[in-house]
């Protein structure tokens, strides 16, 4: 059983270090659901300065499924992992498809989406729509394993998750359900107060999270899910990155598209200014063939040779 101390403790620590952030200041579920993507590999700093040229240029569901996946692409350049970019557009498609425009509400439903897993499938539900659940992220975790795991390495989700989901508030409305016994409700809190709800408790668990990250040793480390992040500087991620953007360059060109000499020039160019050595042409390929297969590009035949296009 958690106590209400802990609970108390939480929602003090998150009015004191409260973080008065852009996607905050809306519930609406598409920005919302952009802030959790952008964040995931992204610092705040630079989601805060990228988020409404985004905005600006794709400014609803509907807009981000009309682009073109070209000029989605190019409108990520700089924010890691172009794959998160085209699920952001599958995703917004299908919302557009399957709900006529409309975010929506349940786990099974948001998870089915392209690139929304768990974790951001209830930052929409809590931030967008005030709905209880198991929002377990980095700043999260690293509450929980500082309170009740402070010694102990390796702490696998199965054991935070139920401390998650039971320190979680029901919305004000929802104590009616769980005085009627409806089913699940009572794996919840029970609100303090008006305004102890799971937008605000989580809001809270995020910007305690992110302080105790910056003045202890990373807590998260002790948890079974954290992995490091695998070295950019010269992997195939960057290379995958760096051909992306020369199809964007390339897809005005005259002719347009690029063949796999041509990528494979521009790599070594690439690689030769960071003081590494050729690109094998066999590296090249596989990353071509890669990236048509997901999506990314198309390939044509012209003049006896296989030419690479941005979708």
């Amino acid at each position: 059983m958690v106590s209400e101390e802990f609970r108390s403790l939480i929602r003090a620590e998150g009015a004191r270090l409260y973080r008065d952030l852009p996607w905050r200041r809306t519930r609406d579920p598409y920005h919302i659901w952009l802030s959790e993507v952008m964040l995931q590999q992204t610092q705040v700093a630079r989601v805060e300065t990228r988020m409404p040229a985004w905005l600006e240029r794709f400014p609803s569901v509907e807009a981000l499924a009309e682009a073109p996946t070209s000029d989605v692409l190019e409108a990520w350049q700089g924010m890691g992992y172009n794959r998160r970019a085209l699920a952001l557009k599958r995703a917004a498609q299908e919302i557009m498809e399957r709900y006529d425009g409309a975010f929506p509400r349940e786990t099974k439903e948001l998870v089915a989406l392209p690139g929304i897993g768990p974790a951001t499938a209830q930052g929409i539900r809590a931030f967008a729509f005030d709905l209880p659940g198991v929002y377990l992220e980095t700043n999260v975790r690293t509450v929980f394993l500082h309170h009740f795991f402070p010694d102990v390495p390796a702490v696998p989700d199965r054991e935070l998750t139920p401390l998650v989901e039971a320190t979680c508030p029901l919305a004000p409305e929802g104590i009616a359900a769980r005085t009627d016994g409806a089913s699940g409700a009572e794996r919840f809190a029970v609100p303090q107060d008006a305004e102890d709800t799971p937008r605000s408790w989580y809001y809270a668990l995020l910007d305690y999270g992110a302080y105790l990250k910056k003045t202890l040793p990373n807590p998260s480390r002790r948890s079974a899910a954290y992995t490091r992040q695998s070295r950019f500087e010269g992997s195939r991620r960057q290379k995958r990155a760096e051909v992306v953007r020369m199809l964007l360059d390339a897809r005005d060109a005259e002719p347009a598209g690029l063949t796999l000499q041509d990528v494979m020039r521009e790599l070594d160019h690439f690689e030769a200014k960071a003081g590494r050595g050729p690109v094998d042409s066999g590296l090249a390929a596989s990353i071509l063939d890669a990236l048509e297969q997901e999506g990314f590009c198309s390939a044509v035949e012209r003049d006896g040779e296989r030419v690479w296009m941005i979708a």
